[in-house]
């Protein structure tokens, strides 16, 4: 487990994932789950997972086992829960009749719908229990905020949020160059990635014209998922912070590609696609999809748009459902 923790922590983590009521996801019981939500303390399968990321952060903070780089109190604070069954005895001490927990292959709908009701807006907790862990918290007030505004909206708007993914998106943010002037001399550059209504954001960057963050994030990839958007801003303190540049890029070559190969660890390093540069996106030179190493990735070198300077290196991979 490539976790960059020490032995004893990821160890600590390993030996919860073994325990028998971690080998199955916590919301849907699909065998051996990969994903965690560390603020909340369960184990939960990819389908899950792409429901718990539209919660936000500030209800279920997910992490994958395998592939993120957990902290100390992450681990910790799954520790602290104990896993799957103790947290379950929690959020779904009480389920109303009517009501049935999602199978390994029940719909988004369901599932979602599910997942909502149990963590967002506790309707299955004991009447008047409400938990009091400062990591795993969801404060009675702002539940109820959540639920009363969730469910003042209509029929349809809720209908458009439930989104089916289809995969994993993993954007490594390289570096910039040349990057544009927004101070006196310099800038204090950040990147805004945004998928659908995901949006994730790099480190700042101070004074720094070249910054260097080799950054990973994780996006969920709905089915319907159109182009991914970058912009580069320059942090200030006593202002709004200035746009230094922005790209849209393209994924259909990385993600039908990937998808028309299947099981990318069945063939040796190869070419399988390409995005093109042409007059209408911000490619620097045409961008090769490949298969190095069993993963399907996509190195590109971006020319940022309505700005007078820079450049930008991104590397995303493609992470199927089944991984």
């Amino acid at each position: 487990m490539e976790l960059g923790r020490p032995a004893s922590s990821r160890r600590k983590l390993k030996d919860l994932l073994l325990k028998k009521d971690n080998r199955n996801c916590a919301d849907c019981n699909a065998p051996d789950p990969k994903w965690a939500s560390a603020n909340i303390g369960v184990f939960i399968c990819l389908k899950c997972c792409g429901v718990h990321r539209s919660l936000g952060t500030h209800i279920s903070k997910v992490l994958s086992v395998t592939l993120d780089d957990w902290s100390e109190d992450e681990i910790d604070a799954m520790m602290e829960v104990g896993g799957n069954a103790s947290a379950n005895s929690i959020y779904e001490a009480y389920i109303p009749e009517g009501v049935t927990k999602p199978g390994p292959d029940a719909g988004h709908e369901q599932r979602s719908n599910f997942i909502r009701s149990k963590y967002e807006f506790q309707e299955f907790l004991k009447p008047s229990l409400r938990i009091i862990s400062g990591k795993s918290s969801l404060e009675s007030s702002s539940t109820k905020s959540a639920k009363d505004s969730f469910r003042s909206t209509s029929g349809t708007e809720r209908q458009e949020g439930m989104v089916e993914f289809i995969g994993l998106l993993k954007v490594k943010v390289i570096k910039g160059t040349n990057l544009a002037i927004r101070d006196i001399k310099s800038s204090d550059p950040y990147v805004i990635l945004s998928l659908g209504q995901q949006t994730v954001q790099t480190s700042v960057v101070s004074s720094n014209l070249n910054p260097v963050w080799n950054e990973e994030y994780m996006l969920s990839v709905p089915e319907h998922y159109g182009q991914m958007k970058l912009k580069v801003f320059d942090h200030d303190t006593f202002s709004s912070d200035d746009i230094m540049g922005e790209a849209d890029i393209d994924l259909q070559s990385l993600i039908t590609s990937a998808m028309a190969f299947g099981d990318a660890g069945m063939f040796g390093d190869m070419q399988i696609g390409k995005w093109l540069k042409s007059d209408d996106n911000a490619l620097l030179e045409d961008s090769t999809v490949n298969i190095i190493d069993g993963k399907v990735k996509q190195m590109m070198s971006l020319k940022l748009q309505n700005v007078e300077s820079g450049e930008l290196d991104l590397e995303l991979e493609w992470i199927p459902l089944d991984q």
